[in-house]
């Protein structure tokens, strides 16, 4: 939601705000900050975005302050920004017209969050010293951008000149990963001191005096700055020991190697950081940076002088090479392309759509008898199992006794292979049938036999009491006489 008040006061921009709270509905009122951001109106489009998408990590009342003509009439317009135009906070955008541009924090004062920190942002051209500035008095932390000024180096000597407790620049919090990462280098053997060290930048980015001097205070080593084409950022960091140098080569915008000695090779994901990334980290603390502190006032002033360039330094052996480092990271990323294809079982990707004549071609793929590479493995596996076994003779008649079917064609049809089924089924029923005829007219002549040989038997016990008879009676003539 998004509502314009034109010619307004700070008392109606806060009746607006209770008034488009009540009626949204039910809003996170959890604030932990109220964020300023004085900006040009050229600007301030840009900058409305970045401070929207930190407020997601930190939800927020963002003041923006756009100091417009300062001839004419006094004037205030307002603009109200909630919901999903504001992200997790409430952006309030206020226009100054007139002597009123003068006063800036006598506007923003009604519009602070009671009883919670103050934080300000110059995204562009910040004062000389923003501790003496009005809206940076009233702040606790005040967050400026060197690498936004014409002369980075100049802008940071001032930095330093007038320094305050809560002073931090965004060209600090760019350098946190390559920090992170030259610490976890020396964390790893073999662990041996430093003698040196070289940081290849370019002229127009504080980010590398910053490091340069970070590096000095810490490792109480000189340290040297090399010059890279303008524009170009922190390209590289060699830290020098006896057994061999550290290496951390950044050759384009996302992709560094990181070498020394005892330890392989390795690509590391080190993208530039965005400017919502950085602001966001600077929200996350309130109290004063030590670390940037001593790498302003103490270690740029011991930093020794640029004299050499990238290419110059690099043909001189005291600093990376940057074409080299690319070619290692190319070279790296192939080796990890072939791991990971040796690794993986690539499959073919599946349809979008269960489409019928795909359901068709695989069928007929089935049916020709064609297997996947993991079929073909397992049936070598299996050969080479059964190789080895000793099989006994009846093993070895029954495997001839039932030979192996032949493949069929590859490029046979689903009709052909169904027509073929049908034949295999009707010839095993036919076999069927006659085995079952075969055994009826075997069990026929079996009960036949039978029946014989029990009326033979019983015409002979017939027989032979026919005879008995007959004995018994001529017995008993005889003796009668």
């Amino acid at each position: 939601m998004i509502r314009d008040l034109t010619d307004t006061t700070t008392t109606g921009i806060s009746k607006t705000l209770v008034r488009l709270r009540n009626e949204v509905g039910a809003l996170a009122l959890g604030r932990v900050l109220t964020l300023v951001v004085v900006v040009e109106d050229t600007d301030a489009g840009h900058a409305i975005e970045v401070a929207n998408q930190a407020s997601r990590q930190h939800p927020c009342r963002i003041i923006v302050v756009i100091p417009g003509d300062r001839r004419g009439k006094n004037r205030l317009d307002a603009q109200i920004r909630l919901g999903g135009d504001a992200g997790a906070s409430e952006i309030v955008v206020l226009r100054l017209y007139g002597a009123l541009a003068n006063h800036g924090p006598s506007v923003v004062v009604p519009l602070l969050l009671p009883d919670s920190p103050i934080v300000a942002w110059w995204p562009g051209q910040a004062p000389a010293d923003v501790a003496k500035d009005p809206i940076g008095a009233m702040a606790q932390r005040r967050i400026t951008d060197a690498a936004e000024h014409h002369n980075p180096r100049l802008m940071l000597k001032k930095r330093a000149a007038n320094y305050a407790p809560g002073d931090t620049d965004i060209a600090w919090t760019r350098l946190t990963r390559w920090r992170g990462l030259l610490a976890a280098a020396l964390d790893q053997p073999p662990y041996e001191p430093i003698t040196g060290a070289v940081v290849s930048g370019a002229p127009d980015s504080p980010s590398s005096d910053l490091l340069a001097g970070w590096l000095s205070r810490r490792l109480k080593v000189p340290v040297h700055r090399v010059s890279t084409p303008r524009g170009s950022g922190i390209s590289s960091v060699r830290l020098e020991r006896k057994s061999g140098p550290i290496d951390l080569v950044r050759p384009g915008d996302d992709v560094a190697t990181l070498s020394q000695t005892g330890q392989p090779d390795r690509r590391i994901s080190l993208p530039r950081r965005e400017l919502p990334e950085c602001l966001a980290d600077e929200l996350r603390r309130l109290d004063p940076d030590d670390a940037y502190e001593d790498s302003l006032l103490h270690g740029i002033p011991a930093l020794q002088p640029v004299r050499l360039t990238a290419a110059a330094a690099a043909k001189a052996g005291k600093a990376p090479d940057p074409a080299e480092s690319r070619r290692l990271a190319a070279r790296l990323g192939r080796d990890e392309s072939a791991q990971e294809a040796s690794a993986m079982i690539t499959a073919p990707p599946a349809p979008e759509h269960a489409e019928t004549a795909d359901v068709h071609a695989a069928t007929v793929r089935k049916l020709a008898g064609k297997r996947t590479p993991r079929e073909k493995q397992a049936a070598k596996n299996r050969k080479k199992a059964a190789g080895t076994e000793s099989t006994s003779p009846a093993t070895t008649a029954a495997r001839t006794a039932s030979p192996t079917k032949p493949a069929t064609a590859k490029r046979a049809t689903a009709k052909q292979a169904t027509a073929k089924r049908a034949t295999t089924k009707a010839a095993a029923t036919s076999a069927t049938r006659s085995a079952a005829t075969k055994g009826a007219s075997k069990t026929g002549a079996a009960q036949s036999t039978t029946k014989a040989a029990s009326r033979t038997t019983a015409g002979t016990r017939k027989a032979t009491a026919r005879k008995a008879t007959t004995a018994t009676k001529a017995a008993s003539g005889t003796a009668t006489s």
